[in-house]
């Protein structure tokens, strides 16, 4: 009998950790154990904030953010994970890079401290964009 492979997300997230919380937090209530989630924080508060929403392991900073986006499925986050500098300069031009350089799937939500704006996104509050982000782009994993 042949068993499915656990699929691997990463959640990206920096500063209080916040965003990365939410969508653990939702990724679990859909997905259960069924997928691995990898929290990568770009400072260990944000790491930990994730690893309290549930994550299956985590860690934090600019290594572990280029040697685990080339080990993963999917990789989810704000839009800020791969625009250098982003997130009051916590995103490193090495992690951006590595993100964008990813061969993962990346789901970005359009949420942007930064001078930005995505044409075409609605204003939605973070939890229904997380809601949209599983039942559009994740349906692949049920």
């Amino acid at each position: 009998m042949e068993t499915k492979k656990r699929a691997r997300v990463c959640v990206i997230d920096g500063q209080g950790g916040g965003i990365g919380a939410v969508i653990i937090k939702k990724l679990k209530e859909r997905f259960g154990e069924n997928i691995e989630i990898i929290a990568l924080g770009t400072n260990a508060i944000a790491t930990a904030q994730m690893l309290k929403a549930r994550a299956n392991k985590g860690a934090s900073g600019s290594n572990a953010i280029a040697w685990t986006a080339k080990k993963v499925d999917v990789i989810i986050g704000s839009v800020g994970i791969i625009m250098a500098h982003a997130m009051m300069g916590e995103v490193t031009p090495e992690m951006a890079a590595a993100v964008s350089g990813s061969d993962a799937r990346k789901i970005l939500l359009p949420l942007s401290q930064e001078n930005i704006d995505i044409a075409g996104t609605k204003d939605l509050p973070l939890p229904e964009l997380v809601d949209e982000l599983l039942d559009k782009y994740l349906s692949f994993l049920y």
